[in-house]
């Protein structure tokens, strides 16, 4: 089972990002929640066309184990996390500022969602910490992204050090240590890449990059049809 981030927001609910499922009848795409909760009615609730959705905390666990992520960790507890995903040493906002975003960001998007770029683990540091990176084009805020591309770096810049450590114990030291620094360098909290952006701000880029894909999905639509 994949992990899923999300946003505690008081009365057993939680506010998260997830992945859009395609409809096969349809060139939409629709979440589907697996059942129909009983117990709130509102689970599984999401504006149209958008990944942000209200859920109770059983429906949002699936089953699953709930863990607490930590924020505002030293450099050195950082980095003695072997798992990607799990903290992070930028600093949380205040829990009124923090359900804010998540219920502000609940009404108007999160934009696409995307695992390397834009996924649960980016939604939930946000909400917490209103942070953002600038360059789009790189990698995402979320640990867990950041492991996925540390780990092949970092086997790959240590394998000249194999002819210098012959010891296998020695290069896997190695290649566990650079391992660890490129997940540091990518955090959210020491990178130099990252600006503070209000709620109010981000929903309405998000809103404008929305509406100009539908348009441009539209056009494509009408050429489709006069062919």
């Amino acid at each position: 089972m994949s992990d899923s981030a999300g946003i505690f927001v008081g009365g057993s609910k939680v506010v998260h990002f997830t992945r859009l499922e395609t409809s096969s009848s349809s060139d939409f795409e629709v979440y589907s929640p697996i059942a129909e909760c009983p117990t709130f009615p509102d689970c599984g609730f999401r504006q149209p066309r958008s990944g942000v959705v209200l859920s109770c905390l059983d429906c949002f666990l699936r089953s699953g184990s709930l863990y607490c992520f930590e924020y505002g960790v030293s450099p050195s507890v950082f980095m003695a996390k072997v798992r990607g995903g799990t903290c992070t040493t930028a600093a949380s906002d205040p829990p009124d500022a923090v359900i804010h975003r998540a219920m502000y960001l609940l009404q108007n998007g999160f934009g696409n969602y995307d695992v390397f770029q834009n996924n649960c683990e980016d939604f939930a540091l946000y909400c917490k910490t209103g942070l953002l990176t600038i360059d789009r084009a790189g990698v995402g805020r979320s640990g867990q992204a950041s492991s996925v591309i540390g780990a092949p770096l970092a086997a790959l810049l240590s394998s000249p050090l194999k002819l210098l450590v012959p010891s296998p114990v020695g290069v896997a030291a190695v290649t566990a240590g650079m391992y660890c620094m490129s997940r540091y360098a990518t955090d959210i909290g020491v990178r130099t890449d990252v600006i503070k952006v209000d709620v109010e701000d981000l929903a309405e880029n998000v809103s404008l990059e929305t509406t100009e894909e539908v348009a441009a999905e539209n056009v494509v639509s009408d050429r489709q049809l006069i062919r």
